[in-house]
């Protein structure tokens, strides 16, 4: 950013950071007085063919694409009329949506000849580059969007509440200096997230080779120096299941203490924890069903989304929504077994039962089969590995947050 520079103006309608050479307030419109909406083909997920025309689905624009779409991946052999097929700059805007935070993005189309499919707005523009739109509506007018959806279990928005959003943006010039030099930005970014995908794949790959497919008691891949069968064991032969407890939420003497406390809604993608977010005291403790778990616990979550998991670093607690595998000496290794998560999840899901909540059980937990490595060193070893490449997978997963971070910063400063 050595050539962009920061300005102070005070009242005007200029961003922080310009590059040089730009002078003067930025113009204003509404969207209606800039461009016109209309409304994509009725075609929906059941039209996805293998072949035919490229064409998005408004889901997409949630789970698939960026700002700025260049590579489409669906494709359909339905029709759709001219105006629902998209033009070079095209912006797209869902109709409808879970929340109004959700419902509130936008994605510019880069490729003629598109079907853009139902549940989108269309919005077509001379005046404003598209891309500089979307990049718009997404971080700068997006909760103004947000005010005006309607609706509680499904939210909508009408093209005639969007066409009265005003927006504010540059001159020609300004705006392809500005999307150049998003377009880099962008091309970081996706560098970094297609190589944190790659490691993912490959971990995948890796465990399904390191560990003895279904029928089978030798795994595929094996380190140097183990030939042996592998041997079924249940898991409560190898680790105590310990639950959880709540202490009583009314009495101010059990909690914040100094003893970590976790629930499941704390437990994320992180591989290691060691601070709750609620501690108890020693009182409070005492006085529930929770059970102190050393370091190396692998805290696993047994309800409202079974089979997240964590490594204890120190001691602590949980509530009861957890069953906790903590290892045997000489039997289990932690990261090993942490290393299963996927595994030890698919299991609870299908074991688990309850009428408002899926729940498993300790006891369940505990009769779970596993194919086990007759000797310890050779599941150091394979948790070693993995250990190794989950700290990978972390850092560059950390360095595409950091460029994430970077570009909604940049953004809220570039525009206004």
């Amino acid at each position: 950013m050595s050539n962009v520079s920061s300005i102070n103006n005070l009242g005007k309608r200029v961003p922080k950071l310009r590059f040089p050479g730009f002078e003067g307030e930025w113009k204003e419109s509404t969207l209606g007085e800039i461009g016109t909406f209309t409304k994509g083909a009725p075609l929906s997920k059941a039209d996805i063919s293998s072949q035919g025309t490229p064409f998005i689905l408004y889901g997409e624009l949630y789970t698939t694409y960026d700002e700025v779409i260049e590579n489409i991946v669906r494709r359909t052999e339905k029709s759709a009329s001219s105006e629902q097929i998209s033009r070079i700059g095209d912006v797209i805007i869902p109709t409808s949506g879970e929340t109004p935070e959700e419902i509130a993005t936008a994605s510019c189309v880069m490729l003629p000849g598109v079907i853009l499919a139902g549940d989108l707005n269309i919005f077509r523009t001379n005046t404003v580059d598209g891309r500089l739109i979307s990049y718009i509506i997404r971080h700068i007018i997006n909760k103004k969007i947000s005010c005006v959806a309607q609706g509680k279990s499904v939210v909508h928005v009408k093209a005639d509440e969007l066409s009265k959003i005003s927006v504010r943006y540059p001159g020609s010039v300004e705006q392809h200096k500005l999307l150049s030099f998003l377009a880099l930005l962008q091309s970081r970014i996706a560098v970094q997230r297609r190589f944190v995908e790659n490691l993912k794949l490959y971990k995948r790959g890796v465990l399904s080779k390191l560990f003895p497919k279904k029928g089978t008691s030798v795994p595929e891949c094996r380190f140097v120096g183990f030939t042996d069968d592998w041997e079924q064991r249940k898991l409560g032969e190898i680790a105590d299941i310990v639950g959880g407890g709540t202490p009583s939420t009314s009495n101010d003497n059990y909690w914040d203490g100094d003893i970590d406390w976790y629930a499941p809604a704390e437990i994320a993608e992180q591989i290691y924890v060691s601070s709750s977010e609620r501690k108890i005291t020693q009182q409070g403790f005492d006085n529930s069903s929770a059970k102190m778990l050393p370091a190396g616990t692998v805290l696993f979550t047994s309800r409202a989304g079974i089979g997240k998991t964590a490594i204890l670093r120190k001691k602590g607690c949980t509530n009861q929504g957890f069953q906790s595998i903590v290892p045997h000496e000489n039997a289990l290794d932690s990261y090993f077994i942490f290393s299963r998560s996927e595994e030890l999840k698919r299991y609870g899901e299908t074991v688990g039962a309850g009428s408002t909540f899926v729940e498993v059980s300790g006891k369940q937990m505990a009769s779970m089969e596993l194919m086990m490595p007759t000797t310890m060193e050779e599941q150091q070893q394979i948790g070693e590995f993995f250990s190794r490449l989950d700290t990978l997978i972390t850092l560059h997963q950390r360095k595409l947050d950091e460029l994430e971070s970077a570009k909604k910063s940049l953004l809220q400063k570039m525009f206004i």
